[in-house]
């Protein structure tokens, strides 16, 4: 983290930015920190001087006035990036590209080459921001990149209460009747969010989680438990063991995140 708290809101400045903005002034202002808005212009020659700048600043509203505002041109995935680790931001907080399909924003876009090339968490805004996040849900396979993302979203927000779910299936269920194999298989994965909990980075966290191991699909397993928490957002490492990111954010998707509706915060796996 850097010594004061910088959140970076990529804006287009279009209608549909309200609600990451609202979230992004929120989290700036729950941590003392500082707002800067990244606006890229794509468009060959466009002006990105003073004028530009400030014709852009008397667009905000009252509650983002004293944001800092950056306005550059080039490729917006390529230079959102680059503001970032020039800025060494804390968390970037961004919209969807169109709100008909999650498979729009997450997967060979903007955002997407965002969460694959900047080191600080990125959040995807869907949601209106009526407060802090209270419930949260993390996605857990065990692996490095999990824990990483747990302790991301645990510091982000310290107030938010974390229901951790691991998804686990019986392998060849269909001719696998036995009860004693589908214990078996419980019992081990039990065992594995016992020992992924158990790990000194997340010893303080204990008393803010609550464990979930349950049988099915990932994404129906994390559906059940935003519908029983009413969380609103979701916490998910993107380069997690056994293929884990890649079956939620990728072909699971648009599936998944478009029936919780709720905002996705993503967390790269650290660089050695």
């Amino acid at each position: 983290m850097t010594a004061t708290f910088e959140t970076l809101l990529a804006s287009d400045f279009s209608a549909r930015c309200d609600r990451p903005l609202d979230r992004a002034v929120q989290i700036a202002r729950d941590h003392g920190g500082k707002l800067t808005i990244a606006h890229v212009l794509e468009r060959q020659g466009a002006p990105s001087g003073p004028e530009t700048v400030e014709r852009l600043r008397a667009e905000l509203p009252l509650t983002a006035q004293d944001a800092n505002l950056i306005v550059r041109s080039g490729s917006a995935p390529k230079m959102l990036a680059q503001i970032a680790a020039e800025r060494g931001s804390d968390l970037i907080v961004t919209g969807v590209a169109r709100y008909n399909s999650i498979g729009d924003y997450l997967l060979g876009t903007a955002v997407d080459h965002i969460v694959r090339n900047a080191q600080a968490p990125v959040l995807v805004v869907r949601r209106r921001a009526t407060g802090p996040y209270e419930q949260i849900v993390v996605a857990t396979d065990f692996s490095d990149c999990s824990r990483a993302a747990l302790l991301s979203a645990a510091q982000l927000f310290p107030a938010a209460d974390i229901t951790v779910v691991h998804a686990f299936h019986v392998p060849y269920e269909a001719w696998l009747k036995s009860d004693d194999v589908k214990e078996y298989v419980r019992t081990e994965a039990q065992e594995g969010m016992e020992a992924f909990l158990a790990q000194k980075e997340l010893a303080s966290l204990a008393s803010r989680i609550e464990a979930i191991v349950d049988e099915g699909e990932t994404g129906s397993v994390i559906m059940r438990q935003f519908e029983r928490t009413k969380s609103h957002l979701l916490v998910l490492g993107t380069h997690g063991r056994s293929g884990f990111a890649h079956a939620t954010i990728g072909s699971q998707a648009e599936a998944l995140l478009s029936a919780v509706n709720t905002d996705v915060l993503m967390v790269r796996e650290p660089r050695p």
